[in-house]
C-alpha cells in the first residue's frame, strides 16, 4: 500500500507539473482568440447574421432581400471565430440591384451586396434603421440618413463623413470579405 501512494503521489505531482507548463500555451491561446475576435474584419472572413431568425447563420447572397433593409453581422474568420469582442465589428449588408450603384460603390460591392460599417460616423451609434422614404440607412440616435447606393453618403443628419465599406466577394453563393475597411470606423474624435 506504501508503494501505491507513493506512486499516486508522484502521478499528482507529474499532472499539477503538466498542468503548470501547459498553463501558458493555454492562457496564450486564449489570448489570440481573443485577440483574432477584437480584430477588424480580414479578407475571406464570412459574415454572420446578429440577430434572430438567421443568427449565428453565415449569410448567403440569397438570404438578402434585393432593395433593403440592411441586416446587421458580425465577421467570422474562415476557423470559425466570430469577430464580436468589439461594436466596432458590426457590420450592416445589404442588397440591390447591380445597375443601382455607384461606379465607386460597385466597385466594392459583390452581386449588388454592399457592406458598411453599422457605426455612425457622428458619435458611435449603431446604423440599425431603415427609412423606406429614403431607401437609405439611418442612424437610431440622432438621425443621420446614408445612401447605401453611393458609398454611404450622408443625405442627412449630423454625421460628418460617410460610413466606411468592405470589399466584397462571393464564394459559393457566400457573402466574404475581399478587403478590409475602406476608412476609419467610429465616430468623431474630440
Amino acid at each position: 500500500m506504501r508503494t501505491r501512494g507513493f506512486r499516486d503521489a508522484t502521478c499528482y505531482v507529474r499532472r499539477a507539473v503538466l498542468g503548470l507548463a501547459l498553463a501558458p500555451l493555454v492562457v496564450g491561446m486564449a489570448r489570440a482568440d481573443a485577440a483574432a475576435a477584437s480584430a477588424p474584419p480580414q479578407a475571406d472572413d464570412r459574415f454572420v447574421f446578429l440577430t434572430d431568425p438567421n443568427k449565428g447563420q453565415v449569410v448567403k447572397v440569397g438570404s438578402l432581400a434585393i432593395g433593403g433593409p440592411q441586416v446587421q453581422v458580425y465577421p467570422v474568420r474562415p476557423d470559425g471565430t466570430v469577430r464580436n469582442e468589439t461594436p466596432l465589428n458590426l457590420v450592416i449588408l445589404a442588397r440591390f440591384d447591380p445597375t443601382d450603384l455607384s461606379e465607386e460603390t460597385q466597385a466594392q460591392a459583390a452581386e449588388g451586396v454592399v457592406a458598411y460599417s453599422a457605426i455612425c460616423t457622428h458619435q458611435a451609434c449603431p446604423v440599425n434603421m431603415w427609412s423606406k422614404e429614403r431607401d437609405a440607412f439611418v442612424c437610431s440616435c440622432h438621425g443621420s440618413v446614408y445612401n447605401p447606393r453611393n458609398g454611404a453618403e450622408v443625405m442627412a443628419g449630423p454625421a460628418p463623413r460617410p460610413l466606411p465599406s468592405l470589399g466584397l466577394k462571393i464564394a459559393d453563393g457566400t457573402v466574404v470579405v475581399a478587403s478590409g475597411f475602406s476608412g476609419r470606423v467610429g465616430g468623431t474624435q474630440k
